[in-house]
């Protein structure tokens, strides 16, 4: 059994001459490295709920799946074990459909679109989390997915029998439709997965790419455009309503900024990443003509599932964003 760090909610009086001022610390695990942009701004929304209360709401940050891994988080949060958390929110499409929306390929393939995306299924997200006794704060995207190999590919036949990284339920489905081999692997275990040979492709964004040296392990990226997954950060609702309302205030208005500031530096490094790739020695190409086609093939027979899945939330949800294009 794991041990948070710090209490969950303490209530330790901190004595500021004649006025006792209560102090909360909460632990914060998120999954990716120090140097990830998701990360950072974790850092920069922590410093903001702390300078907005005046201290008395604290949050620590522990990074790179050091407190919890990433398919730890979600589940860690909900029971108590740290107070607030981040996570790859489609990674748990499988518990809740409308957690995999931003994840339906070649449905949102622009920051537009997936801004677009995100106000349509907001409500319904944070309704599901609410659910699991949580409570929404913040949510923003990664860099659009590509397609990552150690060879070139310009069909789906080049991909048969490839062990191909898998992040969630629709990365799996993918490799399936492509004759590929998934293999479940958190970011934190990619570069030992890829070194190793229990993978040898995956789809992801730039980032994620960067923050492994891909260049070290695979020869290929192809700009799929397939989509812009989320993170989504989420606050455990016990401990949430155990806050002033001016400390929920503060957490709120804090994420909101924390979104934007990750969005505008998620659409400044896109393409920063690729060029690191080209820079590194890596082939970074848009797909042929076959691929992008026989790949969006599969999108549609994605898009059906996911939406005989989802139901009729679903099917609100894509009928609100539509109506945004």
């Amino acid at each position: 059994m794991k041990l948070t760090l710090t209490a969950i909610a303490t209530g330790t009086l901190i004595s500021m001459g004649s006025t006792a001022v209560a102090e909360t610390n909460w632990d914060m695990p998120m999954a990716y490295p120090e140097s990830n942009f998701h990360t950072e701004y974790g850092h920069q929304f922590a410093d903001a709920v702390r300078e907005c209360t005046g201290g008395s709401l604290n949050i620590t940050i522990h990074s790179g799946g050091s407190l919890f891994k990433g398919n730890e988080i979600k589940r860690a949060v909900q029971i108590g074990q740290a107070s607030i958390g981040e996570r790859f929110l489609s990674a748990h499409q499988n518990e809740n459909p409308i957690y995999g929306v931003d994840s339906v390929p070649f449905l949102a393939t622009s920051y537009a679109d997936s801004k677009n995306l995100w106000d349509a299924s907001k409500d319904a997200i944070g309704a599901a989390l609410e659910k699991d006794g949580l409570v929404l704060i913040y949510s923003a995207p990664w860099p659009a997915q590509g397609l990552y190999f150690n060879q070139e590919v310009n069909s789906v036949a080049d991909m048969e029998g490839i062990k191909f990284r898998a992040y969630n339920s629709a990365t799996s489905r993918l490799a399936e439709l492509a004759g590929m081999l998934p293999v479940q692997i958190e970011a934190a275990d990619l570069a030992q997965a890829l070194s190793t040979g229990v993978a040898s492709s995956f789809i992801s964004s730039g980032s994620t790419g960067h923050d492994t040296k891909v260049w070290e392990l695979l020869s290929h990226f192809y700009d799929t455009q397939a989509w812009l997954p989320r993170n989504a950060v989420f606050a455990n609702k016990s401990a949430y309503d155990g806050l002033t309302e001016e400390e929920q205030n503060c957490l709120q208005t804090s994420g909101a900024d924390a979104s934007a500031g990750a969005t505008a530096k998620s659409e400044e490094l896109a393409s920063w990443y690729l060029e690191q790739f080209t820079e590194n020695g890596m082939t970074v190409a848009a797909p042929s003509e076959q691929l992008r086609s026989e790949l969006a093939a599969f999108g549609a027979i994605m898009t059906d599932e996911w939406l005989e899945a989802a139901g009729d939330a679903g099917a609100a949800v894509i009928n609100a964003y539509k109506a945004t294009q």
